[in-house]
């Protein structure tokens, strides 16, 4: 077995993050192999070749390669199932896909808040560099996530235990959280806690030792 995952060369994407905590969580070992997407690596045919849509992460199993968080996950999941491996998602199958729902969500809208809250400003912001206020668009696009996220959150996880959507959503909401927005206590405390995740710390450790 032979698992190498491309991410970004900032670590700095949420979804590349998404993708590495999966495979953390599932115990497994893998090579990381970055790609400068500033200076378009993702776009040379020696990253095409393997990722299908020239993005980042891509996963290279052995001879096979997908690219797309969601679809790593999954992929992963169902390639090393539980009980021998710990699952990433609910086991009850309306939780399961609710939490693929948040997932799909947060991947496809909330554009504006994407755009104004990068996540390269939850890792490297300076507390001297504060962030101009949201446009009117971005704080709708806050709106809807924070109601999502006191709609979802019980303490310290979406369904009473870890899956996969908590560091998605958890990821989404720093955005906010690590500019100083207005975020509910609840919600910050739901970051918090996810953050000290052994999987999320594993990829913080990379961040500070990127370029």
């Amino acid at each position: 077995m032979s698992l190498k995952l491309y991410v970004d060369s900032q670590f700095i994407s949420p979804y590349a993050i998404s993708a590495f905590v999966a495979l953390r969580e599932k115990g497994l070992k893998f090579a990381i192999e970055t790609v400068n997407l500033d200076a378009g690596q993702h776009k040379e045919s020696s990253y095409t070749t393997q990722a299908l849509t020239g993005r980042v992460p891509c996963l290279v199993h052995d001879d096979f390669m997908l690219t797309e968080s969601s679809a790593i996950g999954e992929y992963v999941d169902e390639m090393y199932p539980a009980p021998k491996y710990p699952s990433l998602y609910p086991v009850q199958l309306e939780k399961r896909a609710i939490a693929r729902q948040i997932q799909a969500w947060i991947r496809s809208d909330l554009q504006a808040l994407r755009e104004e809250r990068s996540t390269y400003t939850v890792f490297y912001k300076q507390a001297d560099q504060p962030e101009k206020p949201l446009s009117s668009a971005a704080q709708v696009a806050a709106d809807k996530l924070l109601h999502l996220a006191n709609r979802m959150v019980n303490g310290d996880y979406l369904f009473g235990s870890w899956c996969i959507a908590d560091t998605d959503l958890a990821i989404m909401l720093s955005r906010l959280v690590m500019n100083g927005d207005p975020v509910p206590q609840k919600l910050k405390a739901y970051v918090a806690f996810q953050s000290q995740r052994e999987s999320l710390q594993d990829w913080l450790k990379n961040v500070k030792l990127a370029p």
